[in-house]
């Protein structure tokens, strides 16, 4: 049984990620081995995670995965742990735009049985403070609300107040966190900096948010709600069993995959299955590598924040003229798709494809479903997938360009390119609910079985 408990929030902006990241790191000073989750497709988040527990973090999201597949992939991530922490996503009963409860942190606390945490900011308020809490304790009864931390706390008289308007609501205070703007960490266009942008101040900020934590939280109630979670019933999510299939002939392809703090955006799992469908799985460096890793016969450019790095990636010209050259499938997510085209904010790229992209003041974002048009190295014709867009930029593609897939929900659009063995989109998908995906791209890195005609 994994102890466990869920961090959430009635709105977005109330401090779960302070308090997540901050539970995370103080547990595991007290030398615990701790699990990090987050719920939802958020990728900055579980950089911190990482950050503070030392293992990789982990999403779950019950849209693009499937909710049956929550529990297995928790406790894939959670061998071996003491105690998992999962951070919730927006308010707790936010879910995917018009279905329900779907993909919100109360239907993953459900799917979980782990009790929940409720982190309330308080600034503003001081006996409605129990309205609130009683209001989300109540609202679902299958949901387990059992504990409060208050945030940003104005001084001991409120705590007070807090404290004494709480104590009829039947949900224990487990902590009270003063309003501190000294502790926290940047954000800028799509939310928080990543880590791998400022890992030195990230490491200092992880540390403080840990004292901070620790200082006004009942870290023995929260560590013993945590083991009150039942046990769950399903069965750890298997990499190897999900990538099974047919083996590529002759030895492992070695699968590139840009990484650095241009390249942050990618799902633990993706290598984990690339590296079960039989390759060999090496990370580079745009900003600062100027070869390809030797004996690549796959490219993996996921997302992240090229339009930050614009200048750099651009001046690293060797290896823009290698990717150009680059004879094998390719696969690019978001920033991978502006990397490969043809200039970036009026700065040269790869020029794989024939695209201009540039930064726009409308953000794109939300929950997608979509069917792959055409066979191509990545999915198979009419592979249907679900995956999420998370940008704020556009991109201008040539007359004739074949898109990667067909947008079905919640609007019909074609979107990405197909071009050769590469395969460039807006669209970031979660291969866990698709192995397919991850067999596919090995085998068309090998030359084998699946691979593309």
């Amino acid at each position: 049984m994994v102890a466990r408990l869920v961090v959430a929030a009635p709105a977005s902006g109330s401090g779960k990620t302070t308090v997540a990241t901050g539970l995370m790191a103080a547990f595991a000073e007290a030398g615990l081995a701790v699990s990090p989750h987050k719920v939802g497709p958020d990728y900055i988040d579980p950089g911190y995670h990482a950050l503070a527990t030392g293992r990789p973090g982990r999403n779950l999201d019950a849209y693009m995965c499937g909710p049956e597949r929550i529990a297995p992939l928790f406790l894939h991530g959670a061998r071996g742990a003491d105690l998992a922490v999962v951070e919730g996503v927006m308010g707790l009963f936010d879910g995917a735009s018009g279905m329900g409860e779907l993909a919100s942190t109360a239907h993953v606390a459900k799917l979980l049985r782990a009790p929940v945490v409720l982190v309330v900011d308080a600034s503003s308020q001081s006996r409605s403070v129990a309205a609130l809490v009683h209001g989300f304790a109540s609202w679902d009864p299958r949901v387990r609300v059992a504990g409060v931390i208050l945030n940003k706390v104005g001084s001991d008289r409120h705590e007070e107040l807090l404290r004494d308007a709480l104590d009829g609501a039947g949900v224990p205070v487990l902590g009270a966190l003063r309003r501190d703007t000294s502790v926290g960490t940047p954000s800028r266009h799509l939310g928080l900096v990543p880590v791998a942008e400022r890992r030195a101040d990230a490491v200092d900020a992880v540390r403080a948010l840990a004292a901070r934590v620790r200082a006004g939280c009942d870290m023995e109630a929260l560590l013993a709600l945590a083991r009150s979670a039942p046990p769950l019933a399903d069965e750890p999510w298997d990499p190897a069993e999900a990538a099974a299939g047919p083996a590529a002939p002759g030895a492992r392809p070695v699968v590139a995959v840009a990484g650095g703090a241009a390249f942050t955006f990618s799902y633990a799992e993706h290598l984990e299955l690339l590296a079960a469908a039989g390759a060999e799985v090496v990370t580079f460096d745009p900003l600062r590598d100027e070869r390809l890793p030797p004996g690549a016969t796959g490219l993996v450019i996921g997302g992240g924040f090229p339009e930050m790095y614009a200048h750099e990636l651009s001046a690293n010209e060797p290896l823009r003229e290698a990717v150009a050259a680059f004879a094998g499938p390719v696969t690019a997510e978001c920033a991978g798709l502006l990397y490969l085209g043809r200039e970036l904010d009026g700065r040269p790229m790869c020029g794989v494809l024939d695209t201009t992209a540039r930064m726009s003041e409308r953000l794109t974002l939300g929950y997608r479903e979509a069917v792959a048009i055409a066979d191509n190295a990545l999915a198979a014709a009419g592979t249907r997938v679900r995956g999420h867009e998370f940008h704020r930029t556009v991109v201008e593609p040539a007359a004739g360009a074949t898109p990667a897939w067909g947008l079905i929900r919640p609007e019909r659009r074609v979107e990405g390119f197909v071009q050769g063995g590469v395969h460039a989109s807006y669209l970031h998908v979660h291969w866990a609910a698709e192995p397919s995906l991850a067999r596919r791209f090995v085998a068309s890195c090998a030359g084998g079985a699946g691979a593309p005609a």
